[in-house]
């Protein structure tokens, strides 16, 4: 048999709660006015990547290979080639010629942006990837290269 002292207690917490229910219910409704107004994100969000360029407007992935080894789903595929002075595409020695990124696989653990010696891959805000066909999810490097700095 419950104890005096107990039913009050009990009856305080529904009392309690009961006020932030009706609190809540006074203050206005937060709406956010996507897609007529841009989706506010917080610095912070893990979204599509972004392959970086560095202020010449080389690549910066330089084809080590460690995002791909950090990557706990495996979604990463990278194919290397050397650099020649007639075409040079990033500032190492090699550069990703194939970098692809399969998205139905990705978690966005960040792993692979932590991973990076060069900061070439970043985790970028986009959002909206959502696809009816998974074909559509593989991101490869021109679809995830940034785009080139403006000239001085």
């Amino acid at each position: 048999m419950p104890t005096i002292q107990e039913i009050l207690g009990s009856a305080a917490a529904v009392a309690r709660g009961l006020g932030v229910t009706l609190k809540e219910m006074a203050s206005p409704p937060v709406t956010e006015r996507y897609p007529d107004a841009p989706a506010r994100l917080q610095e912070r969000y893990r979204g599509v990547h972004v392959l970086e360029r560095d202020e010449n407007g080389l690549e910066k992935c330089v084809a080590c290979f460690l995002c791909a080894a950090a990557c706990p789903a495996n979604c990463i595929y990278i194919e290397a080639a050397e650099n020649t002075e007639a075409q040079r595409i990033s500032g190492g020695d090699r550069y990703a010629k194939v970098y692809n990124i399969d998205y139905n696989r990705c978690i966005f653990c960040g792993y692979c942006v932590e991973a990076c010696p060069t900061d070439a891959i970043v985790h970028g805000h986009g959002f909206e990837i959502a696809s009816y066909d998974t074909s559509t999810l593989i991101y490869r490097k021109e679809q995830m290269l940034a785009p080139l700095p403006a000239p001085r």
